[in-house]
């Protein structure tokens, strides 16, 4: 039996649910019940009667799942698959940095643990955070947005405030420098550029497009141009040329993979099935109030 055929039985005889991040491996992509953002896959999870979730992401992902579906088993394949950029904020520093402005909101990326989001006011992902700050900016005037400082510096150029932001970035997307657009464009002059807001501002301001992932996947989708140049980790380009095989697709640069994104492959599915681990675990106190700053986001936009 093949390996794949071992995990679909599995994941029957457990009730199980397998998610896929936009960045993982293709054979995972191909696995999985659901290919997306971290956010949009948790939520997902959470209106399907599963009883265990197989989560193929990083830590702070398997964690949101966890928060939405506290009655769910969440299972993370590989217990060291991290996120650099969450792990750059915690929630002492993030203490620290309240303290110093009593009277901000503070609204973290989803790209967080739940330790921080349980500090936060409001959450929010690449894709509602312009809306977001819109919306509180309408009430508040200080709002403490962390960790990602690029993605912080694009919203905060789109609606003209400045922010209180952390030191934090994607190392990844900061691979993807401004020498790597210019080449793809002299290679493909026709191609649209579609960057992540995680990009530094340089290369945000070279891109036809700036939007998340799965804003870039409905763009492409709706769009009648035939080639692109994507700017975000080289992951998605799988699930990009299988939703538009007419399509033609170009890594800005192969340097933006994520290593942690690649650590999760069948064989650790299958084990992760077999053996149910690895188990995702968070306080309850830790979940209840991380879930409210997710709430609060989800009616806010």
């Amino acid at each position: 039996m093949k390996i794949a055929d071992k995990i679909n039985q599995l994941k029957k005889e457990k009730n199980a649910v397998i998610l896929a991040h936009n960045y993982q491996l293709p054979e995972i992509q191909d696995i999985a019940d659901f290919v997306g953002d971290s956010l949009g896959l948790s939520i997902e999870a959470a209106r399907t009667n599963a009883s265990v979730i197989v989560f193929c992401g990083v830590h702070f992902m398997a964690e949101t799942a966890k928060i939405l579906s506290p009655q769910k088993m969440v299972l993370l394949p590989d217990k060291d698959a991290g996120c650099p950029m969450a792990d750059m904020i915690n929630p002492e520093a993030l203490k620290s940095l309240q303290a110093k402005h009593p009277d901000a909101v503070t609204m973290c990326y989803v790209n967080s643990s739940a330790a921080v989001k349980a500090l936060c006011d409001y959450c929010c992902t690449s894709a509602n955070a312009l809306m977001m700050a819109e919306k509180i900016l309408l009430q508040h005037k200080e709002i403490i947005f962390v960790p990602d400082k690029y993605l912080a510096r694009y919203v905060s150029a789109q609606v003209g405030h400045d922010f209180i932001t952390w030191e934090g970035y994607c190392p990844i997307h900061a691979e993807i420098l401004p020498e790597n657009i210019t080449h793809a464009k002299s290679l493909h002059p026709e191609a649209k550029v579609i960057v992540h807001p995680e990009c530094k501002p340089v290369i945000t301001d070279l891109a036809d497009i700036v939007t998340s992932t799965e804003g870039m996947s409905k763009y492409i989708r709706e769009s009648g141009g035939k080639e692109f140049i994507i700017g975000t980790e080289t992951g998605i380009i799988h699930r990009l040329k299988k939703e538009n095989p007419d399509k033609l697709f170009y890594p800005a640069t192969d340097a933006a993979s994520c290593r942690d994104m690649k650590r999760i492959n069948l064989e650790k599915v299958l084990h992760s099935l077999t053996n149910l681990s690895y188990e995702i675990t968070l306080p309850p106190d830790i979940m209840d109030k991380a879930r409210l700053s997710i709430e609060r986001m989800l009616q806010t936009v």
